[in-house]
């Protein structure tokens, strides 16, 4: 895997300098074009952000800092044979993970059988051992999972991550379609682009297919720590987009294992919540006894089957980066098939031959919190300076098993709006795999680019942007 940066995968351009088949057509119509002109609809497109309030805030900075993310007008684009393959790699990995979920918390086959040891488990922090026995409509627990891929070559992706605690960006990903075809309508007539717009309707099935068996007509609510959440523009913009009201902890309340939202008519019962509140913080009774963001006794109506939550209590323990190295062994273990998308290869620190591999490389690798996200708290060996690889090196010493280790992939770059003009800039992607009575996505996701020249960190809160990610039709 090679870690120079004029060795990557160019998506819309081959090693001849020919341009990809599948960018041909998108290329005609950008050389007709002045720079000038994309520059100006670069500025409208920040201005119609602006005016939509898409912002994210940013922790650590000054309180109630938030910015744009800043959004590059130059598509990604996808064929749908190459996109149907990563759907096929997707939905089998999320069921993998769903059937992971369901065993820890139940007959714990996996553990008896090697293939994970009990204590990796077990011991994680992220297991809620109070789910043990419970039983979940459609033994889903990542009613919506987030999965980072990255491209080292044309046809060969890699999961880099599972998120499936409460995973963010999908807003994006529909609001920089609606800005594109607003700014672009010409474009969307002269490529058949594969639709995203009726995700929300897709998340809303889903959320009601995962409704108590005995509901028939589910009441669902989206539920926001609040305005000062770094997503809460995605909270309220798919409560809205949904029909269902969005609520804070403040807005439930328990009575007789049954969760209530209070309205100007009186208490109304609530089915499904579609949580984006952390675990610690859900219920004060039974986690955090400082939490204002919960509900007392939710718990107890989830356990008692009175409620669904999406996503699960004790998800967080599947997407975990050291359980994430196991995923390929549970394909294999619970559906019985080869694994269709492959991880980056990775070393646990907390095995002893790979930190000492790690210690020995780390000005080559990259190393990652394993229970870390948002790109915080990681270490890029090519871009440290050398105390900061040694300062980092001590805090794996005192931790091992707090950190994973993986090579710096060569990402694939696609063509971006930059200061100099269009240039390549490293992408990832994340697709949004929804679990309900079926597996279901839409054909596209969310790509995120690295706007810095060289810079592999792709994550909004470092620095990022995001690009409208097209499926063509055949």
């Amino acid at each position: 895997m090679n870690t120079n940066k004029t060795n990557y995968f160019n998506e819309m351009y081959a090693k001849n300098g020919e341009v990809r088949e599948i960018y041909e057509r998108y290329m005609r119509w950008q050389t007709e074009l002045p720079t000038t002109t994309l520059e100006r609809k670069s500025a409208e497109a920040e201005l119609l952000f602006r005016r939509l309030g898409i912002t994210f805030a940013v922790y650590g900075e000054a309180a109630g800092a938030e910015r744009l993310i800043p959004f590059d007008i130059v598509p990604r684009i996808f064929g749908a044979a190459e996109w149907q393959r990563l759907e096929l790699g997707l939905k089998q990995r999320v069921r993998a993970l769903n059937a992971f979920l369901h065993d820890i918390y139940h007959d714990q086959e996996i553990i008896k059988a090697g293939v994970i040891k009990a204590s990796h488990i077990l011991g994680n922090g992220l297991y809620c051992s109070q789910m043990r026995g419970v039983d979940l409509p459609n033994q889903v627990y990542a009613h919506i999972a987030g999965v980072d891929l990255v491209r080292v070559a044309e046809n060969d992706f890699y999961v880099l991550e599972d998120n499936l605690r409460t995973p963010s960006g999908v807003s994006y990903m529909l609001e920089n379609r609606k800005t594109m075809m607003r700014l672009f309508p010409e474009l969307f007539a002269s490529h058949a682009v594969q639709p995203v717009e009726h995700y929300p309707q897709m998340l809303f099935d889903t959320l009601r297919e995962s409704a108590p068996s005995h509901i028939s007509n589910p009441t669902i609510v989206v539920m926001t720590p609040g305005s000062y959440n770094s997503a809460y523009f995605e909270h309220a913009f798919l409560a809205s987009q949904m029909g269902v009201e969005l609520v804070e902890g403040q807005d439930l309340f328990v009575h007789q294992q049954k969760v209530y939202m209070h309205t100007t008519d009186g208490p109304q019962e609530v089915h499904v919540i579609y949580r984006r509140v952390d675990d610690d913080f859900l219920d004060p009774l039974a986690f955090r006894a400082d939490s204002t963001l919960g509900v007392p006794g939710l718990l107890d109506a989830y356990c008692k089957g009175n409620v669904a939550l999406a996503n699960g209590i004790g998800t967080g323990v599947a997407d975990d980066k050291a359980t994430y190295t196991f995923v390929p062994e549970m394909i294999r273990f619970y559906l019985g098939e080869t694994p269709l998308l492959s991880n980056v290869p990775t070393w646990r620190l907390s095995e002893k031959d790979d930190l000492k591999y790690a210690l020995e490389h780390l000005p080559e690798l990259v190393v990652k919190e394993v229970q870390g996200s948002g790109g915080y708290g990681m270490l890029v060996g090519p871009t440290s300076s050398k105390a900061e690889i040694e300062t980092y090196r001590q805090r794996i010493l005192s931790e091992p098993a707090n950190f994973i280790a993986q090579p710096t992939l060569a990402l694939s770059a696609c063509p971006t709006l930059v200061e100099s003009g269009v240039a390549p800039r490293h992408v990832d992607l994340r697709p949004f795999v929804l679990s309900g009575k079926e597996v279901r996505l839409v054909s596209g996701g969310l790509t995120r680019v690295a706007l810095q020249e060289g810079s592999l960190v792709v994550n909004s809160s470092q620095g990022g942007g995001t690009k409208d990610t097209w499926v063509l039709e055949d």
